[in-house]
């Protein structure tokens, strides 16, 4: 129990949580096998569920999945590391599920506390993370009718945009990464304002080199960002700290309050990562970004080759992407999505 309040993944807990996984594999497995074939059986997995849950994640690859979420209402979903933060969820969790597997339940909590704007921004979600099936719940209360004079001319317009990046995965310098200490032992608190400061990502299942592009030359970054910055949560940056996770040479960044060799702790606010932005953009040479300091997520699709911006500022933004020497003028509306094709 020590060990557990400690967040500490010694053997003996590592033991508890593979017993306790065991159980609802075994569980969820022998219920599939009842109700086939008339039915399958899929898993609701919550905000950056995993095996501390109980939920060990690649048992579960190939069935109906439920991608996690926790934003229900405008309170929570508001800040934009609110945004971030399940944005980060989704992106874990399709590590382990095919897109056409992957389900979004946006729900609203209480059913009249998620604003239209709100549950539309969740679409944008799903088309990053390309999730293919998005649902809406609230309980036994029905959505106030007029949020579908928001959320219908929304669902069309995130269908086409959806269709275009389709199979497609975003690609970038900065690293998206929750491991193994996140997923067993650590808190819900992953490192994810970094998604909001306009230079592209990538998700990586372990810090190692990734080259944030395609093999076409024309669209390869340059030699120096094959490793990138990998930002950890508390746990795995106390994992690093001890010598259990090591940089195969992405730099780690992280939160203060441990050191990494090598690594660098910078806290988690808008204003100190639009500083490191400014500090990696020389080294931007071949990477499209937004020029502005404004939190905004830039997926690049380069396979597609396309950016998505979507806005989390909540007001309209006129934002400057730059890729090398040419300049791409975007507009996007509050809390919405805008595509830069043919970059």
């Amino acid at each position: 129990m020590d060990a557990v309040k400690r967040r500490d993944l010694t053997p003996l807990v590592r033991d508890w949580v593979t017993d306790t996984c065991d159980e609802l594999t075994a569980s969820f497995r022998a219920q599939q096998e009842a109700l086939a074939p008339e039915a399958e059986l899929g898993i609701m997995v919550m905000y950056l569920g995993s095996e501390k849950a109980g939920i060990r994640l690649p048992d579960y690859t190939g069935v109906p999945f439920r991608v996690g979420e926790l934003m229900f209402n405008d309170k929570s979903f508001d800040p934009v590391k609110g945004k971030t933060d399940e944005l980060f969820s989704a992106l874990f969790h399709r590590r382990f599920t095919p897109p056409e597997r992957a389900y979004s339940e946006t729900t609203a909590w209480p059913p009249d506390q998620l604003s239209a704007p709100n549950m539309a921004a969740k679409l944008v979600i799903s088309t990053i993370a390309d999730v293919c099936n998005t649902m809406f719940m609230s309980g036994n209360t029905p959505f106030p009718r007029t949020h579908w004079e928001t959320l219908a001319p929304a669902m069309r317009e995130q269908a086409k945009l959806h269709a275009k990046l389709a199979g497609h995965v975003p690609r970038g310098p900065l690293k998206h990464y929750w491991g193994e200490h996140s997923r067993w032992v650590g808190d819900s608190n992953p490192y994810s304002l970094f998604l909001a400061c306009g230079i592209p990502f990538e998700v990586t299942e372990t810090p190692a080199p990734a080259v944030a592009g395609s093999p076409d030359p024309a669209t390869a970054p340059t030699e120096g960002l094959l490793s990138g910055w990998t930002f950890l949560s508390d746990a795995d940056a106390r994992a690093a700290s001890a010598g259990k996770l090591a940089s195969a040479g992405t730099q780690f960044i992280h939160r203060p309050g441990v050191e990494i060799p090598g690594g660098r702790a910078i806290a988690e606010t808008l204003e100190n990562l639009f500083r490191l932005k400014h500090e990696l953009l020389p080294q931007l040479k071949n990477i499209p970004y937004v020029q502005e300091d404004t939190p905004i997520v830039c997926a690049w699709y380069p396979e597609a080759r396309s950016v998505l911006l979507w806005d989390l500022s909540g007001r309209e933004q006129a934002v400057t992407v730059r890729r090398g020497d040419t300049s791409y003028n975007v507009s996007v509306a509050p809390l919405d999505a805008g595509l830069v094709e043919g970059i």
